[in-house]
């Protein structure tokens, strides 16, 4: 790990796990073609119907999903027709399930219509709803950021980012804090 910046300097991360992620995910279209592709869709007319996204852009997402990794093509063929690809996910793009949740979940409780969340998930074994839970490897359910302390990584880089003034400096937005979010306040 980098030595800390001297005095009080924000710092910021050079490898930014979240920055790097979004550079991936970070877009609309890419979650709405992450959504048809977990309930199943496969071809682009589908997904393209599905989303209603301008081909254009599709073709850009799905080619971006597959270079890195989420999805992969393969080959299908319709008697009569060319040769096409589906869309499947790799064990990568499963691996953001949990996160799709989150994020219909949270929009479901914050921003849905007054009748309620469009589409529910529920467990297929016995029908009850699904719920997302955040537990420390001991097993101890985590309610949310002020139980948590965020600690270096084995993969921390560090860089100094230039003060904004002579004030008291914080963070820059976005920047990740190494106090815990308890000591910055309450919400």
């Amino acid at each position: 790990m980098n030595e800390a910046a001297p005095g009080n300097l924000p710092l910021r991360l050079d490898n930014c796990s979240i920055e790097r992620a979004l550079g991936v995910v970070g877009e609309k279209w890419t979650f709405l073609v992450l959504r048809e592709a977990f309930g199943g869709v496969r071809r682009f007319a589908d997904m393209q119907a599905a989303t209603g996204a301008p081909r254009q852009v599709l073709s850009a997402r799905l080619t971006r999903l597959v270079e890195e990794g989420l999805l992969r093509k393969v080959p299908y063929r319709e008697p009569g027709q060319r040769q096409r690809d589906e869309y499947r996910l790799t064990q990568m793009g499963l691996d953001l399930y949990p996160t799709l949740v989150a994020l219909m979940q949270w929009g479901d409780r914050y921003l849905s219509d007054h009748e309620g969340p469009p589409v529910r998930i529920t467990h297929r074994g016995c029908g009850a709803p699904v719920e997302q839970h955040f537990r420390c490897a001991e097993g101890h359910e985590v309610s949310g950021p002020k139980e948590v302390t965020p600690v270096p990584g084995p993969g921390m880089r560090l860089r100094p980012t230039a003060p904004a003034s002579s004030g008291p400096v914080s963070p820059a937005p976005g920047s990740p804090s190494l106090a815990s979010p308890a000591s910055a306040g309450s919400a």
